[in-house]
């Protein structure tokens, strides 16, 4: 018996397995990237289903409000199933509204999705499996993933129900390697993996910028497994920790006498990583003429080591990072313009832990399953005050912090309860200790001698609002007291520097 067809267009490749797994028997399906490859499908053949995924939209739908038009007109027997964020684009809205689509909107959960489209499908019998998009699906495992506002809602539930581990995964996006996984609840944060893998398939220079701690070794290490050069070398190059006149060396390699302690030959990193992936870390440290040679190499792929006149090729990938932003190195002179414009590109933000608070409910529980198998401590509840009191921290330390944090936790737990008790002192009273975003003040101060806006001269007050704002849970009612100015002044001064004025 012939089995009906199924599209599914999305870039989500866990979303793509979990379809793939649940309806590999009843659907002949096909997988498309975008709404184009899924209009010539069906103008090319008869379609039964399609199931479109536009929860990460950057644009405002107006594209894929046409081209849902053109594939209703195409094929306007075909059973047609949206899914989109809780808050979906107005243009797509009406569309559902005038149109026989379905719209699916902010499911919390794989289980709530498969059984949605189960029941619009009703489909029979078994299946072939079809894709038109690589995406390394080996690579892959298959938990769940979710969306959205109803992921949002379930925020606060999480922190009460610590052993639903099940659920807890379900409204997060999962990026799989082959030995590790990078998981998130935050709606940024899974625009910025998706469109991070897409770059991980091909040979592009990526920049990933993010503060100490938030994880850019970690997903640089991803990139490379999700990657075509999985099976070979990843090289982990510490810019700061290296001496300028020893960067080059340990970059390009050297001849034997080019310098005064280069007693033999020696092979840089490029050479050595051979079709690998090189890691460029604290690429800001980097002097004017290291620069030019990195351009040079990013442009052409050509080298030559120091004291060499033989030009080598570099045929290894390059991911580079930096713990602070690029552009004002540029402005003030000490990054090249070409360099930043030519890094730029695929640029990718890792968001400090405290701009992803719903990440941190979800990491602990990871931490705490590794640190009590890695220390044969056996944990068998964790108290809602322990897990209150990591989510009310800003953790300047980012994810680093928290990790180490759970393992003094674990280690210091003798009843297989995890309590406040077993947090580190500073985490109960909010001492906030140093970190490079200037939003977060240095130390544990007295609320009235750090936030009063005449008392510090050398913060600016945009700096001080942020912290103010964050600190009352951006209560402008509590900020403006704290401040000791009207609600009117925060008003005007949060208009002033354009920052948010929505409560």
């Amino acid at each position: 018996m012939e089995l009906p067809t199924l599209i599914l267009v999305t870039r989500d490749t866990v979303l793509k397995q979990q379809i793939l797994a649940h309806f590999k028997k009843t659907f002949h399906l096909i997988i498309c990237s975008t709404l184009e490859d899924c209009l010539a499908n069906c103008q090319e053949q008869d379609i039964d289903s399609i199931l479109v995924d536009l929860r990460f939209l950057i644009s405002g739908g107006h594209q894929e409000d046409h081209l849902l038009e053109r594939i209703e007109n195409t094929a306007p027997e075909t059973e047609l199933i949206m899914l989109t964020e809780e808050e979906c684009p107005e243009i797509l809205e009406r569309r559902a509204a005038c149109s026989k689509l379905h719209h699916i909107k902010g499911f919390a959960s794989e289980a709530e999705l498969l059984l949605d489209i189960d029941s619009l499908l009703s489909p029979e019998e078994e299946v072939l499996v079809s894709e038109t998009m690589s995406l390394n699906a080996a690579n892959h495992a298959a938990p769940s993933t979710g969306t959205s506002s109803s992921a949002g809602k379930a925020g606060s539930s999480q922190r009460h129900q610590v052993e639903d581990e099940v659920r807890l995964e379900s409204d997060s996006t999962i990026l799989h390697g082959i030995t590790r996984r990078f998981e998130t609840n935050s709606h940024e944060m899974k625009i910025m993996l998706n469109e991070l893998e897409i770059a991980a398939q091909h040979d592009v220079t990526v920049l990933l910028i993010g503060e100490t701690g938030a994880g850019k070794t970690y997903l640089s290490r991803l990139i490379h497994e999700v990657s075509p050069r999985r099976d070979e070398p990843f090289l982990n190059v510490a810019c700061g920790a290296l001496p300028n006149d020893l960067i080059e060396s340990e970059l390009f390699g050297h001849t034997r006498g080019s310098f005064t302690s280069a007693h033999a030959d020696k092979e840089g990193k490029f050479l050595a990583a051979g079709r690998g992936t090189i890691l460029l870390d604290e690429i800001d440290v980097l002097g004017p003429e290291q620069q030019v040679k990195l351009l040079r190499v990013i442009e052409t792929g050509e080298f030559e080591p120091i004291g060499s006149n033989k030009t080598h090729v570099n045929q290894a990938r390059l991911v580079v990072a930096s713990n602070m932003d690029l552009q004002p190195l540029v402005e003030q002179g000490k990054f090249r313009p070409d360099l930043y414009y030519r890094l730029n590109m695929l640029k990718f933000d890792v968001l400090p832990l405290r701009r992803r608070k719903s990440d941190i409910i979800t990491l602990a529980h990871g931490f705490v399953k590794q640190m009590s198998t890695k220390h044969q401590i056996v944990i068998e509840h964790i108290d809602d005050e322990f897990l209150d009191a990591l989510h009310s921290y800003p953790w300047p330390g980012n994810v680093r912090e928290l990790e180490n944090v759970i393992r003094r936790a674990v280690i210091y737990c003798r009843d297989g309860i995890l309590r406040k008790e077993n947090l580190p002192s500073h985490i109960l009273m909010g001492q906030v200790g140093p970190t490079n975003d200037p939003s977060v003040v240095l130390g544990h101060q007295k609320q009235n001698d750090s936030e009063r806006l005449g008392d510090q001269v050398a913060v600016t007050e945009k700096e001080l609002i942020e912290q103010a704002l964050f600190k009352n849970n951006y209560s402008r009612t509590n900020t403006a007291k704290t401040l000791g100015i009207s609600r009117v002044t925060l008003y005007n001064k949060m208009k002033k520097y354009g920052m948010s004025t929505k409560k």
